[in-house]
């Protein structure tokens, strides 16, 4: 699978974003000029992403507006979760014709300032499923930990249960392929069958890795510029510490 044949995305922009301590969703947090947003919109539209779906919630018609008056080249369809105060698993759960259609696909947290070569080297990356992981992992229980043995990933979470190696942090952004795609569908739609919808996305993704590690691929971004936006430090560090570093 190469960067070529990947034009479809999936961002994840329903939640409150409580703890940012803004009123809006998080993707219109303004980072220098531009909201993180539209720096999605830009970095994808330069990546060669041309159809986009945005799970939206809280002040969802605020997010259409910022869209509309985008100068974004490709399609855009809006994926409407109502169940946005549940865990983000829901979020996922909403999108799963989209992860049924067909077609390799991104999946991308909204609440990331990053640096464009990141999604370059995503889409360029061999493997039917493929995230992206930075050694220089932030303390804590927070980060979502990639956890290996040797290459091989065992675990994938905040709070890891399974003996490794060694941990690095998930960006939040992934690669499937159709097949790929369509089991996460089916792990989304069993968790939320369960009753599960108070979990995250994550843990989803958590049981493709343990059903079959051997199927994921991580690329590693160490090197690059990127942080989470939870917090109004982290809005901070993201305007004072990763802008000026990003490529233009």
């Amino acid at each position: 699978m190469s960067r070529t044949n990947c034009t479809t995305a999936i961002l994840l922009a329903a939640g409150v974003g409580r703890r940012l301590g803004q009123e809006g969703p998080k993707v219109l947090a303004p980072v220098g000029a531009k909201t993180l947003l539209e720096r999605h919109l830009d970095n994808l539209a330069a990546e060669g992403v041309s159809e986009l779906f945005i799970t939206i919630g809280h002040q969802g018609e605020a997010i259409r507006r910022a869209v509309a008056a985008s100068a974004y080249p490709g399609r855009v369809t809006f994926v409407e979760n109502d169940r946005y105060r549940e865990g983000s698993l829901i979020s996922l759960w909403v999108q799963r014709a989209v992860l049924r259609a067909g077609k390799p696909l991104l999946l991308m947290d909204g609440d990331v300032l990053y640096d464009r070569r990141m999604l370059a080297r995503l889409l360029a990356a061999p493997g039917e499923a493929v995230l992206l992981v930075d050694r220089a992992i932030e303390p804590g229980d927070e980060p979502v930990k990639i956890c290996f043995r040797g290459k091989t990933i065992v675990d994938f979470r905040k709070k890891p249960e399974h003996a490794h190696d060694w941990h690095g942090e998930s960006v939040g952004f992934f690669k499937f392929s159709p097949m790929m795609a369509t089991a996460l569908a089916q792990r989304c739609e069993r968790r939320e069958a369960e009753g599960a919808s108070t979990t995250e996305y994550e843990e989803a993704i958590r049981d493709l890795i343990l059903a079959d590690a051997g199927v994921f691929e991580a690329c590693d971004v160490s090197d690059l510029p990127w942080t989470e936006i939870d917090f109004p430090e982290d809005l901070a560090r993201a305007r004072e510490d990763i802008l000026p570093r990003l490529i233009a």
